[in-house]
Order: structure tokens, then sequence, then C-alpha cells
């Protein structure tokens, strides 16, 4: 499995920096994925949806620590390459094909 494109949507909020939608091998797309900055840095938080009792189950989540590791990575290194766009006043499309 591929993360064949990565489209970065920032926000202006306190801990959400951006939503991320990406897609893998070319195939099936995974949308609200969240940059959050926490206490020890960036990470990436899964997209969940709210029960009735108040607590988030994700919807779609990695099964294992090297697939984690490797999406977190790769969504990073998009969202920064974002954020330097964004400062350099160059800032074309938020999306790039990895593949």
């Amino acid at each position: 499995m591929n993360i064949t494109d990565v489209r970065v949507f920032p926000v202006e909020e306190d801990k959400l920096k951006a939503y991320v939608t990406i897609t893998l091998d070319h195939c099936f797309v995974v949308r609200d994925l969240k940059v959050i900055h926490g206490s020890t840095g960036l990470f990436i938080a899964m997209p969940a949806k709210k029960r009735k009792d108040g607590t988030y189950k994700d919807i779609a989540h990695p099964l294992n620590a090297d697939t984690r590791s490797q999406m977190e990575r790769v969504i990073l290194i998009e969202y920064e390459k974002h954020l330097h766009q964004a400062q350099d006043g160059t800032l074309g499309p938020v999306a790039a094909e990895l593949d």
C-alpha cells in the first residue's frame, strides 16, 4: 500500500492545524485525517465518529505501528511543504502526487 496523493487543507485553530485527504494506490481515498499540534509536537489523528456516549471511534486506522509511522511521515512532510510554500508566497496547489 502506497500513499499516492496527499491534499492538505489548513485551518486556523489552536491545536488543529489542517485536515488531510490521502489516496492509497490511486484507488482508495481517506478523508478527514487531522494534523494536530500536541504536547510533543505534530501528530496525525485518524478520521473518527462521535458516539452517543460522547466518545469517539476511529472510522479508519492503520492496523500496525509501521503503517501508522509511514502514513504520519508522508503526511507531515507534505504539511511542512505546504507551510513553507505559504511562507514563501509560492503556494500553488496543496495536493501532492507521490507516485
